[in-house]
């Protein structure tokens, strides 16, 4: 009788190591991975997560170790060596061509052809196939520029299932996904996973580390500090594998001590969609005050409205008493009014720039020696900046798309919070960052809060909405149609109005 060998591991990873320029981002890395399973890989900005999957991807070549595929030796010169060897990727940043049909933008690059030309009808029907068999919630006709993020990133899933990758990395997939859209992409990849497809889960997310994978690898420092089956452990001691430290999780802060009205509204209507319909709300100083809703209920908007990037079709906006709603965004912030945008790489930030150009902006005339900007002064205000709010970078001359998608957030936060101005509007303050960062983040929210600035806070997580403001006002459809005092904030209770419930 002949004996069955188990089957290989789908990868392994060995003896990793990958430099840079001042860096050490992966160091003697292990990781090993079986057919069918998902892995969750955690660890903070920086730690070397997005590198090791990079190399896995055929992105980067490392500097010594190696690589195994189903328990062959590989090495991949190019993402597209490593997809024509079943791997496939889903970064943070969508690949995606906004005027093309969900079924065009899954065969570009590897179109059915019938006689030397495209075979639209095989194309069509592939697609319509696979999007049936995973219960995915898109139709082939689609054009993507129209479809929420939430169905983009299946348009990104659904690209590898047609080529058959049978290793699917997913960077960060939920860091611009609602709680429903990401409860739906669980579900494609739980049944991915049952097919026998393995799944690589890059997430900060504790709670959905726990509740989505089978095993999970820490990196901190570009090191391996925890690999185990997830049922043995837990949020305490993946937090501390990730930072070294003990963290003290669903930290809720006490409230502040609110005083004068520091910004008002009244009255905010936009046409189109989403729409803002007579929205009115004040901000004290002293006071974090929370904006609560299910994405495209009209958050965006009522922010891109007081920060000045949108014209109001009526209402008014006052800042400390004067008439705001008429000047331009750079009037805006000099009066006394600081942004951080949910979009950090198009509206917070200048990819291409320096670090140390991105933390100049707004303070171009302190900077400045006998009017002409000093680069000496320029590089020290930047070096206080990434020393004080633990920005990870190689150096304040690196360009600002080198860094972590998370380091980016806190160098934005920086800048914003070194301005000093009475009044900051903050969208997403935590979205792709790591715990230990989150805490960080939100202790400097609070203290900017307590030294009498008042705060206006966007977040797609009750728990951080609940964990910071004093006052918290769900929008739905356009309009404000609740307001709680911290107390009366219970998820249940912002659930019901996030719904069109009521108050």
């Amino acid at each position: 009788m002949t004996q069955r060998h188990p089957d290989p591991p789908a990868v392994v990873l060995r003896g990793i190591v990958r430099r840079f320029p001042g860096v050490l981002a992966n160091d003697e890395v292990d990781l090993t991975v079986a057919p069918g399973e998902i892995h969750a890989l955690m660890g903070e900005n920086g730690a070397g997560k997005s590198t090791l999957m990079s190399i896995l991807y055929g992105l980067a070549r490392p500097d010594a170790g190696t690589v195994e595929l189903a328990g062959r030796p590989v090495a991949f010169g190019s993402a597209a060596a490593a997809i024509d060897a079943g791997i496939g990727m889903v970064q943070q940043g969508f690949a995606l061509f906004d005027t093309l049909s969900v079924t065009d933008n899954v065969i570009f690059g590897a179109e059915p052809r019938r006689r030397g030309l495209l075979d639209r009808r095989a194309a069509r029907t592939a697609v319509a196939e696979l999007v049936e068999r995973h219960g995915l919630r898109l139709r082939p006709t689609d054009r993507v520029g129209d479809l929420p993020v939430g169905l983009r990133q299946q348009v990104e899933i659904l690209k590898l299932l047609y080529r058959q990758a049978s290793v699917l990395i997913l960077d960060e997939p939920t860091a611009v996904l609602t709680p429903a859209e990401t409860d739906r992409l669980f579900d494609v990849l739980r049944g991915l996973a049952a097919e026998g497809r393995t799944i690589l889960f890059v997430s900060h997310k504790l709670h959905e580390v726990l509740a989505l994978s089978d095993n999970v690898t820490v990196l901190r420092d570009g090191r391996v500090t925890l690999s185990c089956a997830t049922a043995d452990t837990d949020r305490a001691a993946l937090a501390a594998a990730m930072t070294g430290r003990d963290v003290e999780l669903d930290k809720v802060y006490p409230v502040g001590s609110p005083g004068e009205v520091l910004l008002s509204a009244q009255g905010l209507t936009l046409r189109g969609h989403p729409a803002l319909d007579d929205v009115s709300l004040e901000l004290r100083a002293g006071e974090v005050v929370g904006i609560a809703g299910v994405a495209g209920n009209g958050q965006t908007e009522l922010m891109a409205a007081l920060a000045g990037h949108r014209r109001l079709d009526a209402g008014t906006v006052t800042l400390r008493g004067r008439d705001i709603s008429r000047l331009p965004v750079r009037e805006r912030r000099a009066a006394g009014l600081a942004h951080i945008p949910e979009d950090r790489a198009e509206a917070g930030s200048a990819p291409g720039a320096t670090v140390a150009g991105n933390l100049a902006v707004g303070f171009q005339r302190r900077l400045a020696r006998r009017g002409i900007l000093s680069p000496r002064a320029i590089r020290a205000h930047a070096r206080t900046i990434i020393e004080r709010f633990g920005v990870r970078a190689a150096s304040e001359n690196v360009p600002m798309r080198t860094l972590s998608g998370g380091n980016q957030q806190k160098a934005i936060l920086g800048r914003e919070l070194t301005h000093d101005a009475p009044v900051l509007l903050v969208e997403q303050p935590t979205r792709g960052v790591d715990i230990g960062a989150i805490v960080q983040i939100h202790q400097r929210i609070v203290a900017y809060r307590d030294a009498g600035h008042a705060v206006l806070l966007v977040s797609a997580e009750l728990s951080e909405i609940r964990a910071l403001a004093d006052r918290v006002l769900v929008m739905y459809e356009g309009r404000i149609v609740a307001s709680f005092t911290k107390d009366e904030a219970t998820n249940e209770a912002l659930g019901l109005a996030m719904a069109g419930g009521t108050r």
